[in-house]
């Protein structure tokens, strides 16, 4: 049975809420949730970034059972990788095990405020595949120092370790990436149904590991004003793709991008209103693709509360038949 979560869109939420829909989700009965990592949001309208690891460790005390995963986070330069290895390890701590560190390579948007520059994607790739086995080699609790193409570690231990070491999703869009995600990788991240690289994936060595997907929506009772709403919040996501995404440095590039881009051009990739039917249609591009997990993202935040009412009575009890 696919497993389905709620996203934390911190780019369209302040962090008191986003602790509040954390607790929310858990109670509705969303099997996990996932949150963005983002310094920027995607365009200004959307109006709020938070520092998800401060509201991680917030939701981790506000539930009980609901698994919290990063979605993902980038390890090459806004954090250094050894950075990186005791947030998600305390996180395993504070959450008693139900947390899952996602990682991906990041885009321009994030990590240009460091003031390095935005090095081209094969460096970004060498300097990812590096900080990932960082990562690993500090879960393991031993001191660990290495001076590598792009990092220097000295003499670097987690003296606080959860019981288990903490998962890792990798985010993949093309064969290089999803071997990477098999290789070191426990569980494999892809937004759209892809299935070929799912495929590309389990041939790589991750066959039978958890594929994660995400799927955008804009419920309200009124299809019209979902329609708009989805426009104004989310025409950001219909640029051009992830080589174009990745490279544009800040919220008005995307709204400038997104220039062109018309509420029926959303429509097609967003469910918007209240169709049931349209919404599992949705999830099931990606269970048919071999996807096992899906999370939802509800645009708007004003929309939040009325979502998980739909949510709870209709709308997951639909998705469990799947």
């Amino acid at each position: 049975m696919v497993q389905i979560g709620y996203t934390l869109m911190s780019e369209q939420t302040p962090a008191r809420e986003l602790v509040d829909y954390a607790a929310a989700a858990e109670r509705v009965g969303f099997d996990y949730a996932v949150i963005s990592d983002h310094y920027f949001p995607w365009i200004e309208e959307m109006g709020h970034s938070p520092y998800c690891w401060s509201v991680l460790g917030a939701a981790a005390q506000v539930t009980e059972r609901l698994p919290l995963m990063t979605y993902v986070t980038c390890p090459i330069m806004r954090y250094h990788p050894a950075v990186v290895a005791q947030k998600a390890a305390t996180m395993g701590v504070l959450s008693e095990g139900r947390f899952t560190l996602g990682l991906g390579a990041g885009e321009n948007l994030n990590e240009h405020v460091i003031g390095e520059g935005w090095p081209p994607v094969d460096t970004r790739h060498r300097m990812f595949a590096e900080a990932v086995q960082i990562i690993k080699e500090l879960f393991s609790g031993d001191y660990i120092t290495r001076q590598g193409e792009f990092y220097d570690v000295d003499s670097a231990k987690l003296y606080d370790l959860p019981d288990e070491p903490v998962p890792i999703g990798i985010a993949a869009s093309g064969g290089r990436s999803a071997e990477l995600a098999a290789e070191f990788g426990d569980i494999l991240v892809v937004n759209e149904p892809m299935p070929e690289v799912v495929q590309q994936f389990k041939a790589a060595g991750g066959d039978g590991k958890p594929v994660y997907g995400q799927l955008p929506i804009a419920y309200d009772t009124d299809a019209e004003a979902a329609k708009r709403r989805a426009h104004e919040l989310w025409r950001w996501s219909s640029v051009g793709g992830w080589k174009v995404m990745a490279e544009l440095p800040g919220p008005v590039n995307f709204a400038a991008a997104a220039g062109t881009v018309r509420p029926e051009d959303v429509a097609k990739s967003v469910p918007c209103g209240n169709d049931l039917d349209a919404v599992v249609e949705g999830v099931k591009k990606f269970t048919d693709a071999g996807y096992t997990h899906v999370a939802l993202v509800q645009i708007g935040h004003d929309q939040q509360q009325p979502f998980f009412d739909w949510a709870e009575k209709e709308l997951l009890p639909a998705l469990r038949n799947l």
